[in-house]
């Protein structure tokens, strides 16, 4: 099994006709990514990459049955680009657009909230390199080549920390069972715990890596999630142990403002609450295996 999407879930693109979403259209195609059309407005009618192309997000689920979208929107029409994708239905969002104005995020996640839990559309990002289930399908901008095939999940605000940890874990023969890069905006669609608790529930994930970043209290609640209901191991690295306080570092949401928001201050959080507790960007694969090995 996997979380999020597998190899039957039917997938659409926003934005399908762009050079950009072209490129990481044909990438998860050639994957094995179910993509059965996508949306460009104004270009409805017309073909791309041999799939149909629709004037709205509604067109295209009510004629292919999507599931759900990978949307490459620029950042002032993502916010409109989302809520459409919520009133169409699709379960799964996944939003790979950088500079979307946290206002505009605020907005949309106060939207979905019209909808009751079981209706409501899952948005992984913004800002982030998206999902992969090893083997099985792609919804993002990832090298899909360095992920093996297993039993580990990966959840991480960084898009190369996240890669990095595919790459080592293949090399020492660890596969992944879905990899989702949850963004490194201050306002996201979904958060660690969202989706620690997935994994819990997926019985072919057997342990959980979780890449953190300095900034906002994310790391510290997922944490304390995990202690008190996960049976599986969860190993925890956060980036930015050099940062000084008071500087924004890259991601939107990689800014020190508070006490326990340091890199120091996360990793020590995540160890009291029993995570293995990665040591370096270096030492992600080797810890994953001293964590399973224990578990084993």
């Amino acid at each position: 099994m996997s979380i999020l999407i597998d190899q039957t879930t039917r997938v659409i693109v926003q934005g399908f006709t762009g050079d950009k979403a072209t490129f990481h259209a044909k990438e998860m195609i050639a994957y094995g990514t179910h993509v059965v059309g996508g949306v460009t407005p104004g270009k409805g009618g017309q073909r791309h990459l041999d799939r149909p192309v629709f004037n709205t997000v509604k067109d295209a689920v009510d004629t292919t049955g999507a599931e759900a979208s990978l949307a490459f929107v620029p950042p002032a029409f993502a916010a409109d680009a989302l809520m459409e994708a919520a009133d169409a239905g699709l379960r799964l969002v996944c939003v790979i657009t950088d500079g979307i104005p946290a206002q505009d995020m605020m907005r949309v996640k106060r939207y979905l909230r019209r909808y009751p839990k079981e209706r409501r559309t899952t948005i992984v990002g913004p800002n982030c390199a998206g999902i992969i289930s090893a083997g099985k399908a792609m919804l993002g901008i990832m090298p899909g080549h360095i992920y093996l095939p297993g039993n580990v999940g990966i959840v991480s605000r960084s898009g190369t920390l996240g890669y990095e940890a595919a790459a080592q874990m293949k090399a020492l023969g660890i596969g992944v069972s879905t990899s989702v890069g949850i963004g490194g905006d201050p306002i996201n669609g979904s958060s660690f715990l969202d989706h620690l608790a997935r994994f819990e529930e997926d019985p072919d994930t057997h342990a959980v890596v979780m890449i953190g970043e300095i900034g906002g209290p994310q790391e510290a609640e997922a944490a304390q999630w995990a202690k008190e209901n996960m049976r599986k191991p969860v190993v925890g690295y956060v980036a930015g142990l050099t940062a000084p306080k008071g500087r924004r570092m890259g991601h939107a949401g990689a800014i020190i403002s508070a006490v326990g928001d340091t890199a120091a201050e996360k990793a020590e959080i995540m160890r009291s609450f029993g995570l293995h507790v990665a040591p370096s960007a270096a030492e992600l694969g080797t810890t994953v295996a001293r964590s399973l090995a224990r578990a084993a």
